[in-house]
């Protein structure tokens, strides 16, 4: 278990994921990779991102999955690696994050899949960022990618009101989401910024990263 300073608890993590399935998974790879080869960079980002939640050894880890949980891809991570496994709800990305923190009871963290360039000690320092609600203390922590986005987001308690009306998927989320944390008077932490895995241009990156050069072989 990670150590945090004082008697903070570790919060959660959630893991949103989509089946790598041919033709559904990176579908803006596509056109690079084809589908079947979308659906492998699939696979191997989700266990490469559920390794990493695990080696941070903080709280209870639940995949989040999407199109539903009778995937055989994540019945059988769920087997192998005693994670909690559910379905994401109907609704935009908004809808199902403001979900995977209300049925969390304590805090929680929040990535995705994307980012092959998180390590289990970010996890950790977000973690850190929760330690003291309240005042003088952080609500909320995010690390926000070079697209505009975020790859993580942690709350110490639910806050609903934080993902409406975020244009998602735009170069807007994050700047959006300031607004939003400022007008519901929430105390942030902002982690160094890092890189996400969208775009066909993003796969040079990719390629330099140990492990992933012949990821496709």
């Amino acid at each position: 278990m990670a150590m945090l300073p004082g008697n903070a608890r570790p919060p959660g993590i959630a893991l949103f994921a989509r089946a790598p399935q041919a033709g559904a998974a990176k579908t803006r790879l596509i056109p690079a990779l084809g589908a079947a080869g979308a659906a492998r960079l699939q696979r191997r980002l989700t266990l490469q991102a559920l390794a990493t939640a695990q080696r941070a050894e903080l709280g209870r880890i639940t995949l989040w999955a999407t199109p539903d949980t009778g995937q055989r891809f994540f019945r059988a991570v769920q087997r192998r690696c005693d994670i909690d496994l559910r379905s994401q709800p109907a609704g935009d990305l908004g809808a199902r994050m403001a979900a995977a923190f209300a049925a969390q009871a304590g805090p929680l963290l929040l990535i995705g899949c994307d980012c092959p360039v998180l390590r289990a000690a970010d996890l950790v320092m977000a973690a850190q960022a929760l330690r003291h609600p309240g005042p003088g203390g952080n609500d909320a922590v995010f690390i926000p990618v070079d697209d505009g986005g975020y790859m993580l987001v942690g709350l110490c308690c639910p806050q609903p009101r934080l993902f409406e009306d975020i244009d998602w998927g735009s170069e807007r989320v994050m700047a959006q989401t300031r607004l939003r944390l400022s007008a519901l008077g929430l105390r942030w932490r902002e982690l160094p910024s890092l890189w996400d895995l969208d775009r066909p241009e993003d796969l040079v990156r990719l390629a330099t990263l140990p492990g992933f050069a012949a990821w496709q072989r």
